[in-house]
């Protein structure tokens, strides 16, 4: 008889639990929401997150107001959410390469497990390129051409690019000179004019897929690039490294599982939304995905471990 008692108290205490993880699930958000991405007004995240939020409005039944924290490459944001108790309430909206490669580049107060990952939305779309009336138009004569023309100008933008960079010129016996550039506001200008030979883009190329001023030697996403087919991934060219990227949404770690849950919700509604859609794929011409949240850290775990050996195998980082 106490044996029965007592199931039936374990079932009632777990009904209990379950009816008020869905009261949570339906009461949040019940006030506006903070979208923090870390970059400045007007570049392609910014473009695409302001889109998303008016989407994730409509889902959620409230306002998610852009908020822009600029500096160390979106590492002022993250540290900023790794230090909230906002509970799903401010959440950013970012690129994996700040939380993958950022803490190996500098000391950071934040890591990977600093955060809740709801879901990865979008698929970067990273590139080396080069400019028209180059006496190179592909990867291979690039190398060829460097080999026979020491000290051919790259244009940098990222610790991350400069160490793939160097990677590569070690593994063909080529140099480079290198030249520091500030984003793709400071790259474009040096690449369209022939001042510097090729550099990193993270995504301002896309702007040039129909006037092909602007050519994409090679592919630095995981995939071929949607609007440049013809460019090679790094891996399909024999170099052992991905540096892809993923746009993902995170929030604090004291987020209940159930505001989680109703985020992912409304994320996985928005990459099937038209204006997302027209936004993402046509204007900026990235891939929308949709990737859960643990495949997602699953993911970046992965990368992280690559990054160090390839850190470890340059010596370190210039």
């Amino acid at each position: 008889m106490k044996i029965k008692n007592i199931f039936k108290t374990a079932l009632l205490s777990g009904a209990i639990a379950l009816g008020s993880v869905a009261v949570q699930a339906a009461d949040f958000p019940t006030k506006p929401l903070n979208m923090v991405i870390g970059f400045n007004p007007g570049g392609s995240t910014d473009i695409q997150g302001r889109v998303l939020a008016n989407v994730l409005g409509e889902h959620l039944g409230q306002q998610v107001n852009v908020i822009n924290r600029p500096g160390a490459g979106g590492g002022v944001a993250l540290a900023q959410l790794a230090n909230s108790r906002d509970e799903g309430y401010t959440f950013v909206f970012g690129t994996s390469s700040t939380i993958t490669f950022g803490p190996l580049a500098a000391p950071t107060s934040y890591e990977l497990d600093s955060f809740n990952y709801v879901a990865g939305i979008t698929l970067g779309q990273s590139a080396i390129v080069t400019g028209e009336g180059r006496p190179f138009s592909s990867w291979a004569e690039l190398i060829e051409y460097a080999k026979a023309n020491p000290g051919l100008s790259y244009a940098t933008q990222t610790t991350l690019d400069r160490l793939l960079i160097d990677y590569i010129a070690k593994q063909e016996g080529v140099s480079f000179r290198i030249v520091p550039t500030a984003g793709g506001a400071g790259m474009a200008p040096l690449i369209l004019s022939g001042d510097v030979d090729f550099g990193y883009s993270g995504g301002t190329h896309s702007g040039y897929a129909e006037t092909g001023e602007m050519p994409v030697l090679v592919s630095l996403a995981d995939e071929r690039l949607v609007a440049f087919p013809d460019a090679p991934t790094l891996r399909e060219l024999g170099y052992e490294i991905d540096p892809g990227e993923i746009r993902v949404v995170m929030v604090p770690n004291n987020t209940p599982s159930s505001h989680i849950t109703r985020l992912a919700e409304a994320l996985e509604a928005a990459t099937r939304d038209p204006r997302f859609l027209q936004i993402t794929e046509e204007r900026i011409l990235m891939p929308v995905v949709y990737i859960e949240g643990e495949a997602v850290k699953e993911q970046l775990a992965g990368q992280i471990e690559s990054y160090k050996k390839l850190i470890e195998e340059m010596g370190g980082l210039n």
